[in-house]
């Protein structure tokens, strides 16, 4: 058998899409991510946009009580950041990456949940993209307070 560059450059890009596919996919469908943000904030707009293109499910829910939204999750005040999230059992709180979602939910570690503190800039929906990065921290169960968390 041959192997073209037509070939490899096809087989690469398939395995990409599925890759990227499967990484908010279950075995029943996309995986469903709900959201609860302040109405007129713009980057929680722009984030939901590119969990959709990750392939989760989404689901927003806007409330104007900020401190209320973040005490509800036990999300720790030195994490606050603009939205917080819930899938697969945990909460997300900001402009976390994607593969750093993609890790939580494949390892299932025992923590409450990972956060990307503030807003900062080039993380997902912050300026940066799909793949963007930026540190994010665990908490709860096994993480304590705050550890790195790497993805």
């Amino acid at each position: 058998m041959t192997v073209t560059r037509r070939s490899l450059l096809l087989g690469a890009t398939a395995a990409f899409t599925l890759g990227t596919a499967a990484r908010a996919a279950t075995p029943t469908g996309p995986q469903l991510l709900h959201i609860t943000r302040d109405p007129s904030c713009g980057c929680c707009t722009a984030w939901a946009d590119l969990a959709r293109e990750a392939g989760y499910m989404v689901e927003i829910t806007e409330t104007d009580d900020y401190a209320g939204m973040k005490a509800e999750a036990g999300v720790p005040e030195p994490l606050w950041a603009c939205h917080t999230a819930r899938v697969g059992g945990y909460i997300v709180e900001g402009h976390v990456p994607f593969a750093a979602i993609a890790r939580l939910l494949a390892e299932r570690p025992d923590i409450t949940g990972i956060a990307v503190p503030g807003m900062p800039l080039d993380s997902p929906g912050m300026g940066g993209g799909l793949h963007a990065t930026a540190d994010v921290v665990a908490w709860g169960g096994l993480a304590g307070d705050a550890t790195p968390f790497a993805f």
